[in-house]
């Protein structure tokens, strides 16, 4: 086992499902043996299974009791593990690393003077847009207050706007907004390709999620 694929934190697992299920507007999270099940509703994405560790006999009994694409299995571990858990039409798919942080407090980076950052509340969720000097939107990101936690999700940069400080922007005001709302830690799940920004920013590396699914038809 390699140090991206080791267990991660129950406690921050448990955070970020609570928090992607409140940003992504979904039902919450329902507790199972080892780990937690999410009905999301979308085509392509029924639902997520997430384990915060390797449990080679539930994801066996549950990947034995599914027979459609879009149900996503996911768990902290190595990919190997995950994939030999499962019968042979399962599939790898993406993965994703579980990032974390203490919020402090910090003031907000500001970004080019062009750009303009708007804060809007959706219930719980936080979200942050730059828009650029023609009006259209640059940048954007949220985070869902969940307590203690601060979710965050959703961060993008048009690719004709990056290179501007756009997405440490977005970040910290999403920080600042949040602890001023009583968050403490912040949580969130990052690309392999977009971990950099995040540990730019102070995040730590919590442990790489990898996913399994029955390929569609179309695949």
């Amino acid at each position: 086992m390699t140090a991206d694929d080791h267990a991660a934190d129950p406690r921050l697992v448990e955070a970020w499902v609570d928090g992607w299920a409140l940003s992504r507007g979904v039902a919450r999270p329902e507790r199972i043996a080892g780990g937690f099940h999410l009905t999301v509703g979308e085509p392509g994405h029924l639902a997520r299974y997430v384990f915060p560790a390797l449990d080679a006999v539930a994801l066996h009994r549950l990947g034995r009791g599914i027979d459609q694409p879009g149900v996503f299995l996911k768990a902290f571990c190595p990919p190997e593990a995950l994939i030999a858990a499962l019968d042979d039409r399962w599939r790898l798919e993406s993965c994703a690393d579980l990032m974390a942080t203490t919020l402090d407090g910090a003031p907000a980076v500001e970004p080019d003077p062009a750009y303009r950052l708007s804060t809007t509340l959706e219930g719980a969720v936080l979200v942050i847009a730059a828009t650029a000097p023609d009006g259209t939107l640059a940048a954007s990101g949220r985070a869902a207050l969940t307590g203690p936690f601060a979710v965050f999700d959703k961060i993008v940069t048009d690719p004709a706007h990056q290179r501007r400080g756009l997405g440490r922007a977005v970040m910290t005001r999403l920080g600042a907004e949040a602890v001023a709302r009583g968050a403490e830690e912040g949580v969130l799940a990052a690309t392999v390709e977009g971990r950099a920004l995040y540990e730019a920013l102070g995040w730590r590396f919590e442990g790489r999620l990898h996913t399994a699914v029955i390929p569609g038809p179309d695949a």
